[in-house]
């Protein structure tokens, strides 16, 4: 399968242009789609899910147009967005075959079996009876994949999913993508650079509406070799390195703080020379001068 994205655009009423020019070509396995709070990350799943028109750009999926055969699109995609509703009240497992009616399964006895091994899979089924409302964030957000695999789709969206999760329910949830993701697309669209580091091979980084960078993650570090120095400084030096040099991130060490630059050269005596990670590449796409 391949979902090929050409000259995707999308304005909204008032002038907003949350899209601009998007070109993607995915296929089956880990897609990482990069970018902040605010880049055109949700407005492009929202417009391939078929919740939303473009302004421009067409979207297939091998020979389907998705943009013109929305049904035909529903058929096949699987969709947990960022904020997934729930009724608090209903159990994991009456939920969940309300859903799978609403995709057609309506043999109850076939209804019965999809559920069920839905629920093992995601690690659900001994729960089952217990209210949503509930459920921990990662109990609630597996439901929501089980939710999103009735069906047996070739596009799973999932949008921003580990926010918000502790470190064990993100290992749990980052075991359960993977499986997951080995025979069909998963767009896995999210501003945690980890998710993306631990998941994807392949990955675009957004901004403002734009793809930044589009292609292997062992590319993306690739093209920062040899370029990222780094110096820890006072608080007060900051603003003078900020004014000096390409700075794409800081944080805090016990007092001080920690200076990534991005340059072709050393900058100076002061800095040194450091292996870039998947975060220097995010950063010096949303943060470079």
């Amino acid at each position: 399968m391949e979902l090929k994205i050409t000259n995707l655009s999308k304005v909204y009423p008032g002038g907003l242009k949350a899209l601009s020019n998007v070109n993607l070509e995915i296929s089956n396995g880990m897609f990482g789609l990069l970018g902040p709070n605010g880049a055109g990350k949700s407005s492009l799943m929202r417009t391939i899910s078929t919740l939303q028109e473009p302004s421009e750009g067409t979207i297939f999926l091998d020979e389907l147009d998705v943009i013109n055969n929305k049904e035909e699109m529903r058929k096949v995609l699987g969709y947990l967005p960022q904020d997934f509703g729930f009724y608090p009240k209903v159990s994991a497992d009456d939920m969940l075959h309300h859903f799978a009616i609403l995709k057609g399964i309506s043999n109850k006895a076939e209804r019965k079996e999809v559920c069920d091994a839905l629920l093992h899979q995601t690690n659900l089924y001994e729960v089952r009876h217990r209210y949503i409302g509930d459920y921990s964030g990662g109990m609630r957000q597996r439901f929501g994949i089980a939710q999103a695999l009735l069906g047996n789709p070739k596009v799973v969206i999932v949008d921003e999913p580990t926010a918000g999760l502790d470190p064990q329910e993100r290992n749990r949830f980052h075991n359960l993508l993977s499986e997951v993701g080995e025979n069909i697309i998963v767009i896995l669209s999210t501003h945690i650079v980890e998710d993306v580091s631990n998941l994807c091979n392949k990955m675009a980084v957004m901004n403002l509406g734009q793809v930044m960078f589009n292609g292997k993650t062992t590319e993306a570090l690739d093209l920062l070799k040899g370029k990222i120095y780094e110096v820890i400084i006072a608080k007060e030096e900051l603003a003078d390195y900020r004014q000096q040099h390409n700075v794409i991130s800081t944080r805090v060490a016990e007092g001080k703080i920690v200076v990534h630059v991005l340059s072709d050269t050393l900058p100076n005596a002061k800095f040194k020379a450091i292996e870039g990670d998947l975060e220097d590449v995010y950063f010096s796409y949303i943060n470079s001068k």
